[in-house]
């Protein structure tokens, strides 16, 4: 006899088997057999016509019958922390699927026929062995509000990523990738951008154009340089930690709505270690002092001007002397402090009103 139930909560239980009379319970809607001890699902589950929402998280399922695609009401699907290789490709029959979790599994990849699930708006596959994201699931998922592929094996994010103008929240963090692509710019409702533990090198200018990013995780990766075209972002949160930075460019100190600037594990030449640990405003602060010194003494320097300057500074490194006599300068630049262990300056014959800040970081200075 057919029971008119529309919800059944099963959670937390140490259930071992669900059984095919489950195909009775034809007006189930909500099925949550979370926590359980399963180890799969019934055929009779894509007999569940009016299922909107099947929760099988925490069991111990090594596989979904393809019969999953017959239960075309699926709205929800939460199968994370299971032991599944794969998602049945019949998922491409849930044609109002708008949130699917499969994070802590061993998926290997994502059936291409996820691509007729048009109105995905929540995806996450957190902590499983993808390798690739398919270019053409990007093109139809432009839906999306939110992708976590974290913890995976991607070694890049697809070239077409900036179709998905929606997304506001990217987590791609502890990957293998190794560039950003230029389309980025078209994710134009991105709010959350995490690539910390990653092999990124370099960002894509481009980036300067997320005019909703607010948070921007990059940390442990392998960046030379944060680019002056991103410090156009309105940024809260910028995590740029463990990298191999040298230095910063000032106009990091024009991002006022910055509340948290994290730089440390990166071999900072230009900046004094009590900056870089300290008060995020005193380092935003002293970064805009640079940036005007910096203008200033800009329209006093030639090109033969700027290469003396660079090659004072190359010498400083192994000669512990920076010599920048008779230059004309109204400022010190501020690349010239490459070496911290400056025993000697030189900076008679100039025009320069003010002792530059940097002298007090050279902490062994003699003359």
């Amino acid at each position: 006899m057919a029971v008119e139930l529309q919800k059944l909560i099963l959670a937390h239980n140490d259930i071992e088997v669900l059984k095919e009379e489950i195909k009775n319970l034809s007006s189930l809607s909500v099925l949550n057999i979370c926590h359980n001890k399963l180890s799969h699902l019934p055929p009779a589950i894509g007999e569940l016509q009016m299922l909107k929402s099947l929760d099988i998280s925490f069991n111990l399922i090594v596989s979904i019958p393809e019969e999953i695609g017959s239960a075309t009401s699926l709205v929800k699907l939460d199968c994370s922390n299971n032991l599944l290789k794969e998602l049945p490709s019949s998922l491409g029959g849930c044609l109002d699927l708008s949130d699917l979790k499969a994070s802590n599994n061993c998926i290997t990849n994502l059936p291409e026929d996820l691509v007729n699930c048009s109105k995905l708006t929540k995806l996450d596959v957190e902590g499983n062995k993808l390798t690739v994201l398919c270019k053409n699931n990007i093109i139809s998922w432009t839906s999306l509000t939110e992708l976590n592929a974290s913890k995976n094996l991607l070694i890049s994010i697809p070239e077409n990523i900036g179709l998905l103008s929606r997304v506001v929240r990217l987590d791609f963090h502890q990957n293998k990738i190794s560039s950003i692509p230029s389309s980025i710019m078209g994710c134009s409702s991105l709010a959350e951008f995490y690539m910390g533990n990653n092999m990124l090198t370099s960002l894509p200018s481009e980036i300067g154009a997320l005019s909703r990013l607010g948070t921007l995780d990059l940390h442990s990766n392998q960046l030379k340089e944060f680019p002056a075209g991103a410090c156009k972002l309105r940024l809260s949160v910028l995590d740029l930690s463990n990298n191999t930075l040298s230095g910063l460019p000032p106009e990091i100190g024009t991002m006022t709505t910055l509340r948290k600037l994290l730089l440390s594990g990166n071999p900072m030449r230009t900046l004094r270690s009590s900056l870089v640990s300290g008060p995020t405003a005193a380092l935003l602060k002293y970064l805009r002092s640079r940036l005007s010194s910096d203008e200033e003494s800009g329209s006093a320097k030639t090109p033969a001007k700027e290469d003396h300057i660079s090659m004072a500074a190359r010498l400083s490194i192994s000669t512990k002397e920076l010599s920048l006599t008779g230059l004309g300068l109204n400022t010190v630049p501020s690349e010239v402090w490459e070496s911290g262990d400056i025993v000697k300056v030189d900076l008679s014959r100039n025009l320069i009103q003010e002792l530059p800040n940097e002298l007090i970081s050279c902490a062994s200075l003699q003359i």
